[in-house]
């Protein structure tokens, strides 16, 4: 017997095997919870990088919010006199901007975030979800500093006169800020994936969620927009951030529309949304390095 017949049969024993072992609807959460204390870091160090070299510091999150406010009042209020259910136009603008700010952050952040640390993927190993969650997280900060500004806004016009209407809906803040915390994350994860192949969509993301909000109860309320348009009512409640942000002005202000049926839609569409964008994402980190 020759020494190549020999080589062929002997079996091949090794001392450690790496095989992929991920299936496709893990999502790594227990990973994720290892790397707490990098996902700590990089909250911090987004947190920080906002405010390097800048004069005023924090409060560039009372100036964007506020001025939004003055020109929203203006504009739709005071010109196209758009009712606002009987709230002061300012607090009614404010609450709307609030939760669709945080929202619209988690998703524009999110969806670039392949594309934007592809220089630290591309250098060493943690979980990529890690990167995502510190953006809505890190934004969080941002949406308690301009809850203040909404807190303080309630506090003048309480001052002066008006009634609230606070109820026991305003037990749902939390859920609302853990569905728009989720359907950012979720929605931007699949647009960031996206954009590892198709360029073009990270240009229509900042222009996309500028149109998206004119079609969300910011500047009209829900009432107003089914009263005039009432074909649409359809429209209007398929967009999941409509009841989250009438749910919003609803329980601090006991006006506006509410329906646990659009919530409970809503609640479904962004769990949904979330779990199919980790997926995709978790999927798409493993090849995403060859294409950006």
């Amino acid at each position: 017997m020759t020494d190549k017949s020999i080589e062929s049969n002997e079996v091949e024993h090794w001392d450690i095997v790496i095989e992929p072992h991920a299936h496709l609807f893990d999502l790594k959460m227990k990973e994720v919870w290892h790397y707490r204390d990098l996902l700590l870091l990089l909250v911090r160090r987004d947190f920080v990088s906002f405010y390097k070299q800048t004069i005023l510091g924090p409060l560039w999150f009372f100036v964007q919010p506020l001025f939004t406010t003055i020109i929203y009042t203006f504009i739709f209020n005071s010109l196209a006199a758009i009712k606002t259910d009987n709230i002061p136009a300012p607090l009614f603008y404010i609450a709307g901007i609030t939760a669709w700010n945080y929202f619209s952050d988690c998703l524009t952040k999110t969806s670039t975030v392949f594309k934007d640390n592809s220089n630290v993927f591309g250098k060493v190993y943690f979980p990529r979800l890690i990167m995502p969650l510190s953006i809505v997280i890190s934004n969080l900060i941002r949406f308690a500093v301009q809850m203040l500004l909404f807190i303080i806004m309630m506090a003048y016009y309480g001052y002066k006169g008006y009634a609230f209407h606070l109820n026991e809906y305003a037990l749902l803040f939390p859920v609302l800020v853990l569905l728009m915390a989720l359907l950012g994350l979720g929605a931007g994860m699949i647009i960031s994936a996206l954009t590892t192949k198709y360029r073009d969509l990270a240009f229509l993301v900042t222009f996309g969620v500028q149109l998206l909000m004119y079609t969300t109860t910011v500047v009209y309320p829900l009432s107003e927009a089914v009263k005039k348009y009432p074909k649409y009512e359809l429209l209007f409640s398929l967009n999941p951030m409509t009841p989250i942000i009438e749910t919003f002005r609803f329980g601090f202000f006991g006006q506006g529309s509410f329906s646990w049926m659009a919530l409970g839609i809503c609640s479904a569409v962004t769990l949904c949304i979330t779990f199919f964008g980790i997926i995709i994402f978790n999927r798409v980190e493993k090849t995403f390095i060859d294409t950006v």
